[in-house]
């Protein structure tokens, strides 16, 4: 089997695929990329047996086979080639010698029938998105995902559809984000779980513009198709937490500050806060908010004053620092609104300006004020 293709396009599109591919692997073949070829047409498939991903391309060949190729030495030497056409040899024992203009190169390649099959779509239900949408509502949750394997539910970001539109909800227990969009129609109330891994390989693969992508599911799998590009990827199989009773239905005091200001301060206070929480506590007077955060073991302290707009009591309230950071980080507008209502009650915080057909809400538990 023999084929012809250009090593900077095949280096580009193994780059989005790659990630799939694990450090250690249960199995060796895992670290293969499968080739498979077909009338001028090259798919490569990436797997860690929970996610699948494909990319499609065109190159020369007149025959058809498959074989898998170890994914690091390819890589490897392809980031080191210059730009141009390289020929693969592949022999009957899945011996692969790749060409260029001045280099002749070897590998061992292994036998595509031992590499797993991806799952078939069947049963799935399907919609369209743009692109971006779902690269929008990725970055906009993702950060909020929990690590702790003991709770899988949390583990990934809940997505809930409907025919008006469709909810990404994820959270740790200490912060929740709700991201809600109304410009995409789904065909049945539905809801999943998807891991945190496949979300992240979306985020770098798929461009943050309006083409179409098809996804479909079904009880176990997601499928999402951009062109040349598809993933595949198992759901979570739990139960999501009911997060509408953890957002509070009347937070009536209500805090405008500007995102940037906001978010300098406290990284600067959170210097002096301790490691272990983070702690930094907001003290909201009129129009004036006081941040202060303290290491008693070492004594530190930082303490800074900023302009807020504010309607409601006096209140001091304390949160983790790192946490409302990459909160606001993930908040488009130049200001936000923070809601809150007592010391011990979650603050809401949403952003002053959104689009027409899309919907923030971020949620941050307090922490126990140090007295």
């Amino acid at each position: 089997m023999k084929f012809i293709v250009s090593s900077s396009a095949l280096l580009k599109q193994l780059q989005q695929i790659s990630g799939v591919i694990n450090a250690n692997t249960v199995l060796p073949i895992l670290e293969d990329f499968l080739f498979e070829i077909e009338k001028n047409k090259l798919t490569v498939v990436a797997t860690d047996l929970e996610t699948v991903m494909k990319i499609h391309m065109d190159i020369e060949a007149k025959d058809s086979g498959r074989v898998c190729i170890p994914a690091k030495i390819l890589m490897d030497s392809l980031k080191n080639l210059p730009d141009q056409p390289l020929t693969f040899n592949i022999d009957k024992n899945f011996a692969v010698e790749i060409t260029s203009d001045n280099g002749k190169y070897k590998v061992m390649g292994e036998n595509p029938d031992n590499f797993p099959k991806e799952p078939a779509a069947d049963d799935t239900n399907s919609f369209n998105i743009t692109s971006s949408a779902l690269v929008t509502a990725i970055n906009k949750t993702l950060f909020a995902v929990s690590n702790d394997d003991l709770r899988p539910a949390m583990t990934g970001v809940y997505f809930e559809l409907d025919k008006k539109g469709m909810t990404y909800v994820a959270t740790d227990a200490h912060r929740l984000v709700r991201y809600r969009r109304t410009d995409v129609s789904c065909p049945a109330n539905d809801s999943f779980i998807v891991p945190k891994k496949p979300l992240n390989l979306l985020k770098t693969a798929l461009p943050d513009n309006d083409d179409e992508l098809k996804i479909s599911y079904n009880s176990n799998h997601l499928f999402v198709d951009h062109g040349t590009t598809q993933l595949v990827c198992r759901l979570i199989d739990a139960r999501f937490p009911d997060y509408k009773v953890v957002i509070p239905a009347d937070n009536p005091y209500r805090m405008t500050v500007s995102r940037t200001d906001f978010q300098g301060a406290l990284r600067r206070v959170s210097v002096f806060s301790n490691k272990s929480t983070n702690q930094v506590a907001l003290n909201i007077t009129g129009s004036e908010l006081q941040l202060a955060a303290q290491d008693v073991d070492f004594s530190f302290e930082g303490n800074e004053r900023m302009k807020c707009q504010y309607e409601g009591e006096d209140l001091q309230i304390a949160f983790n620092a790192k946490f409302l950071i990459e909160i606001l980080a993930a908040t488009p507008s130049a200001e936000v609104r923070m809601e809150l209502s007592t010391p011990t009650k979650a603050g809401i915080l949403k952003p002053v300006e959104q689009d027409e057909n899309e919907e923030l809400l971020m949620l941050v538990m307090p922490l126990m004020l140090n007295q």
